[in-house]
């Protein structure tokens, strides 16, 4: 029943996209050039499997046995080990898995089901996991068959707008070559949108991904990103690709706890620890970090970590003498207290 897998290959010889801009001319012609349609970039295609007849009415199928072989679970448990917090992201994900694997059941029954709308809106501030569990939809989509591989391809406004005439649709182009056949992830999708700069050629970029997003849906799937408030006035301006987004998923804050257990997950996977005096600390700085402009939840998270390994060196190094393992490991109040965060207790971190 699993799907055969493809080698996940792009051809380099493809030319993309024949999508002209509008009263764009060929060389040597006084009239604009007739619409080509829209040509798939070149990704290999794991072969049509087999014919099987339909079970019988009376027949069974065991889900726990089919979500294994597909690996489905594997995948999801990573994800839900990985990030912390984040239920309802994690709850919207189970249900599409859940949707996409019942497809798969229906058919071997001869049961037919319209293929899914896929492209997705993950909305929500930064450092909040959303290209995390893009990358975990891909493997998920792939393993289910409803895509030729496991590719993510993150893109952001300067690998698809040009900055001049005829250039923003080489560009564009190149990047649906690359994601074809997996997942293309637009980070500040609404920064595409400028309607403020009659020069600016987002517009162009936007209308090549809207043909593809409904010519090419059973080969790439679209997840556009960004921050709610702001996705919200895209999709405003731009209502056709709010109408081909089927899923949109919403990115919450990690609250104060979430962000200590990621801070300490950090530093165990850097070979650290916080001693017992660092804790109620480092909890101290997480609240008074969070609560400042400019957090970007698990990245200041991450920014803090890096902070606090400089300060822990430079303390082992400025004392001198010899040093064990455990004073390797171990994170001191006095490292996290020499941040800024602390400025009103402590020294001012350079």
């Amino acid at each position: 029943m699993r799907m055969p897998q493809n080698d996940h290959t792009v051809s380099a010889t493809d030319s993309g996209f024949a999508m002209p801009r509008p009263g764009d001319r060929p060389a040597g012609s006084e009239s604009a050039a007739p619409r080509q349609s829209a040509r798939t970039p070149s990704v290999a295609e794991p072969p049509p499997p087999a014919d099987e007849p339909a079970l019988p009415a009376g027949a069974s199928l065991d889900i726990a046995a089919i979500r294994a072989e597909f690996g489905v679970d594997h995948t999801l448990g990573e994800l839900d080990h990985a990030l912390v917090g984040l239920a309802p992201v994690k709850n919207r994900l189970h249900q599409i898995e859940a949707l996409l694997l019942v497809d798969r059941l229906r058919h071997r029954f001869g049961l037919e089901s319209p293929r899914p709308n896929l492209h997705m809106c993950f909305a929500g501030p930064p450092g909040t996991g959303k290209t995390s569990v893009a990358t975990k939809m891909a493997e998920i989509l792939h393993a289910l068959g409803y895509l030729p591989t496991d590719r993510l391809v993150t893109v952001s406004r300067e690998d698809l707008v040009g900055q001049y005439v005829g250039h923003t649709a080489p560009k564009t182009k190149e990047v649906l070559r690359r994601a074809m056949g997996g997942v293309l992830f637009i980070d500040e999708a609404y920064s595409l949108h400028r309607p403020d700069n009659e020069r600016d050629y987002g517009q162009e970029a936007i209308e090549m991904l809207l043909q593809v997003m409904e010519d090419h849906r059973d080969r790439l799937v679209v997840i556009l990103a960004g921050y709610r408030d702001r996705m919200d006035a895209f999709f405003a301006l731009n209502p056709g690709l709010r109408s081909r987004i089927a899923h949109h998923v919403d990115f919450p804050e990690f609250d104060v706890d979430d962000l200590v257990e990621i801070g300490q997950r950090m530093l165990v996977e850097h070979g650290y620890r916080l001693s017992a005096d660092a804790i109620p600390v480092f909890r101290e700085y997480v609240e008074r970090r969070r609560s400042q402009p400019n957090f970007a939840n698990a990245r200041s998270i991450r920014n803090a970590i890096e902070r606090t390994r400089l300060r822990h060196a430079a303390r082992l190094v400025g004392a001198g003498g010899s040093v064990d393992r455990d004073a390797l490991e171990l994170i001191e109040a006095a490292d996290l207290l020499g941040s800024t965060v602390f400025d009103d207790v402590a020294v001012a971190e350079p």
